[in-house]
């Protein structure tokens, strides 16, 4: 028996609001699948699993908040029985029972078992007068527990979901006191250092402007995508920047995920992950770029996408800063920052002309790596910026 427990869907949380299941007792599901829309403190975000299984039962009702780790639905593994896991609830039990008792947490309430309403709204019962209500207030209906005769959606259902429902002001709150407390554990966990340098980017301004010249605007490569695949490739020289530090040791990322940071329309800050993006072309890293930014604005990430950073980018220069002297997120052990790109002159072969120059900064932990390597991270980063054709190509 599997046993679906609410994971942890950033540094910062510490307990979801369930918002909509995808699953239903009796459904087979596949690695990956999405399975739960969980809300947190910054946006909703589609919960995925990472096992085969089929449902056996759905442990959370709609709209109940609970901590990270609470077991939110079981499953069936491939060839198992609803008798063996009867079986098995058995056996847990009764070892538990065997034991004394302990005081519950009072920060882990026990969930319910719940048999969710099942298909859309349309084919639910709903009173007429929780119908005009629910649209109102702005409600959906897909969302709201029935409580009445056959699981009815009534007006009390209704104005229960309105009063759960937080405001754009709460959530704002939620997001600042979120990221404020990861920002402080960062602070007082990770021994940081900075390092940022100066690098010219008249070679691959003019590489760029060639290379999208006769393209649609919507084929364009931006220099964002630029600089994403460049640090993708310095990091292959420098591992020790890109993992996370875990139980008191570094671990190496299974991968060149990053984490790209978004600045969200309702305020605040979320970095989810672009995967693997050594082994993309520029034109792939650039759609996977823009499909990102949009769903983090949307609110329609994947839980994946905010796990599996394993470093991130931060670019200000659009905010007319010029360097970033970033805070790394826990269990990271690595920040990138780049600012705004701006002409200054600049020494070539004994002249000084003018030059688009932008200043790269490196936040590093001190556990994991030193200044020494993190300043030859920077001298390999401003190579590749200096040299800039490999970089629109797809490693084989």
């Amino acid at each position: 028996m599997i046993e679906f427990k609410l994971p942890s869907l950033g540094a910062e949380m510490d307990e979801g609001t369930l918002v909509e299941w995808k699953i239903k007792p009796g459904d087979t599901v596949h690695k990956g699948d999405v399975v739960a829309v969980v809300d947190t403190s910054k946006s909703a975000i589609d919960v995925e699993i990472w096992q085969d299984g089929m449902v056996l039962e759905l442990l959370l009702e709609l709209h109940q908040t609970v901590p990270v780790g609470t077991v939110i639905a079981r499953l069936l593994e491939p060839g198992e029985t609803p008798e063996h896991a009867d079986a098995e609830k058995r056996r847990i039990a009764e070892a538990a029972a065997a034991k004394p008792p302990a005081a519950p947490a009072p920060s882990a309430p026990t969930p319910t078992k719940v048999v969710p309403a099942t298909g859309s709204e349309g084919r639910r019962r709903v009173s007429p007068a929780a119908r005009v209500h629910a649209q109102t207030l702005g409600i959906d209906l897909a969302r709201v527990t029935g409580t009445g005769p056959q699981g009815a959606v009534t007006i009390e259902d209704v104005e229960r979901a309105a009063a759960q429902k937080p405001s754009a002001d709460d959530r704002a709150l939620a997001m600042r006191t979120a990221i404020g407390a990861a920002m402080a554990r960062s602070k007082r966990e990770i021994p940081h250092y900075y390092l940022a340098t100066d690098i010219p980017l008249e070679r691959a301004t003019r590489w760029l402007a060639k290379r999208n010249q006769g393209r649609a605007v919507t084929e364009r490569a931006l220099m964002a995508a630029v600089f994403l695949k460049s640090v993708a490739l310095a990091l292959r020289k420098f591992p020790e920047l890109n993992g996370y530090y875990r139980d008191g040791g570094f671990v190496a990322g299974s991968g060149t995920h990053l984490g790209v940071a978004i600045s969200l329309r309702q305020g605040g800050l979320i970095a989810p992950a672009i995967r693997d993006v050594g082994s993309l072309s520029l034109d792939e890293l650039m759609k996977r770029l823009t499909d990102l930014v949009a769903r983090a604005r949307a609110l329609t990430l994947k839980s994946s996408e905010m796990t599996d950073a394993t470093i991130t980018v931060t670019n200000l220069g659009d905010q007319g800063v010029e360097v970033v002297h970033g805070v790394i997120y826990p269990p990271q052990v690595a920040l990138v920052g780049f600012g705004k790109m701006s002409v200054r002159p600049w020494v070539r072969d004994g002249n000084v002309m003018a030059e688009p120059v932008v200043t790269a900064s490196l936040s590093a932990d001190h556990r994991a790596s030193d200044g020494h390597r993190g300043a030859l991270f920077l001298n390999e980063l401003n190579r590749l910026l200096q040299e800039p054709e490999p970089l629109d190509e797809a490693p084989k």
